[in-house]
């Protein structure tokens, strides 16, 4: 351990008899929870499920105190198993980080190696970040998608939460695999910018009305949602023959009023995202794809925001009161990358 310092900086969250509270402290190496694999982190992101943890408005972390962040890459300095080995960049997402263990929000990391993503070739650590958890959801919604028959000839896929992280990868992505991509969001001021990374057609939320009916005239033939409650019910309605739809998030509540009759008259399916329980080597797969043939071509500009370790909490603000857009990226090391 001689080439880690004996103190470093880490953003913590607590919930003790002093109260539910987050922040910068300095820490030392057995702080941490255990590990095979010691990183230098050099990039992390911010997700909703990072805000929420941040916060304390959600029952993210099962254990405190521990580090935030579900995403993390850096460059191995120690480790103990033959996989991975000293200066290899690595990644990990989801896998318990800041959940049962330590996440990325710490200037040193301690990873089980059965967590632990080699970084693709064609991927910079940032890029990796600013796809982050909700690249790979977005990666893992469209894999899903194809396996279960979806195909580009079927007709247009709406992605809902459009203006997010997840849903701006999403459009990119789709469009990059050759889908024609409809866009929902409420942020009607975003619609040239969703456009310029590969929408077809922008529609605003609170412009959307949905009938009572159980089934309606066909829209899409599939739909990457991000936001659940009434959104997915009245999605699931007017979803084509044969459409999947991936349900990766709840930003519109956890409930689902619906009928079984879009799964049953159209063979309409509803496919389950859980990134954060993937196994390694589907994560592996998706991140190869995020690196090479799914590698969104405006990765540059869904990175809409980049911080340092002690400037993340405008960031879960935002995020909490709806007006973050794209991905904020985390710089935590001075590594090159």
């Amino acid at each position: 351990m001689s080439n880690i310092p004996s103190q470093f900086n880490a953003f913590r969250i607590h919930n003790d008899d002093d109260g539910y509270r987050s922040g910068l402290e300095s820490i030392a190496i057995d702080d941490l929870s255990e590990g095979e694999v010691t990183i230098q982190v050099a990039w992390s992101g911010v997700n909703f499920k990072d805000a929420l943890a941040a916060t304390g408005k959600g029952k993210i972390l099962r254990t405190y105190p521990l580090a935030g962040g579900i995403d993390v890459a850096g460059v191995v300095v120690e480790s103990s198993c033959d996989q991975v080995a000293v200066g290899d960049r690595v990644l990990a997402n989801g896998s318990g980080l800041s959940e049962v263990r330590d996440g990325g929000y710490s200037e040193y990391l301690r990873l089980s190696s059965d967590i632990v993503v080699p970084l693709p070739e064609n991927l910079t650590m940032r890029e990796a970040m600013g796809l982050g958890t909700a690249g790979f959801t977005a990666a893992m919604s469209l894999y899903r998608m194809e396996a279960a028959g979806q195909e580009p000839e079927m007709g247009p896929i709406v992605v809902t939460g459009a203006s997010g992280g997840v849903g701006t990868v999403a459009i990119d992505l789709l469009t990059r695999a050759g889908y024609e991509v409809h866009a929902i969001t409420g942020k009607t001021g975003e619609f040239d910018w969703l456009e310029s990374l590969g929408a077809t057609q922008c529609i605003s939320r609170h412009d959307l009305h949905w009938g009572k009916k159980p089934l309606d005239r066909t829209r899409w033939a599939g739909c990457i949602d991000s936001v659940g409650g009434d959104m997915l019910a009245g999605i699931a309605a007017v979803t084509d023959l044969w459409g999947n739809i991936a349900c990766c998030g709840m930003a519109g509540g956890h409930g689902l009023n619906t009928t079984v009759f879009p799964l049953i008259l159209r063979g309409v399916s509803f496919l389950g995202i859980s990134s954060a329980n993937c196994h390694i080597d589907m994560r592996r797969t998706l991140w190869n794809r995020l690196g090479h043939e799914w590698k969104p071509a405006h990765l540059d500009e869904i990175i809409t925001r980049e911080v340092t370790l002690d400037g993340m909490e405008p960031v879960f603000n935002d995020m909490m009161e709806s007006r973050s857009l794209g991905r904020t990226v985390v710089k935590i090391g001075e590594i090159e990358d």
